[in-house]
């Protein structure tokens, strides 16, 4: 080889180099995304969940009333009528931020970068496929599960 050619073949190398360790870095960054994502939804579910538990547990403290007062009424009062449309309110609330919660979890849940790991798994095999122009004997690029049978 001459020295133009050793020239081009190192800067073919360090590029190669530089690209591969630019898309290490982005596979990284879209990991970080996918999962920052999904917290953030399991996050809304749970907030969403904390509101539904807040109106179950008033729309109790209303029903209580209202049976208090329904027996009041029962026996000669007033007012447990607004006690009972009050209480039916809120849990028909509680039931849809419960079934909002619901969704939220089922979404977000398990926080595993899926998109990441699809294209971590496409670039290996991009990368142990023997290329076209090889001749069917030519040396496989070494895997670590080739590096382990050697050992």
């Amino acid at each position: 080889m001459t020295d133009p050619q050793i020239s081009e073949l190192g800067k073919a190398i360090t590029e190669v180099s530089e690209k591969a360790s630019l898309l290490v870095r982005e596979e990284i960054a879209l990991a970080k995304a996918e999962l920052t994502e999904k917290a953030t939804g399991l996050a809304k579910g749970a907030a969403v969940g904390a509101a539904a538990g807040v109106f179950i547990l008033t729309g109790l403290i209303y029903f209580l009333h209202f049976v208090a007062l329904g027996i009041a009424e029962l026996l000669g009062s007033g007012a447990w009528l607004g006690y009972l449309i009050v209480s039916g309110t809120l849990f028909l609330l509680g039931g849809l931020a419960g079934f909002l919660a619901a969704r939220f979890f089922k979404k977000g849940s398990p926080p595993t970068p899926t998109m990441a790991i699809e294209e971590a798994q496409l670039i290996k095999q991009t990368l142990t496929a023997p290329h076209p122009a090889t001749p069917s004997g030519a040396v496989t690029p070494a895997t670590p599960s080739n590096v382990e049978a050697k050992r």
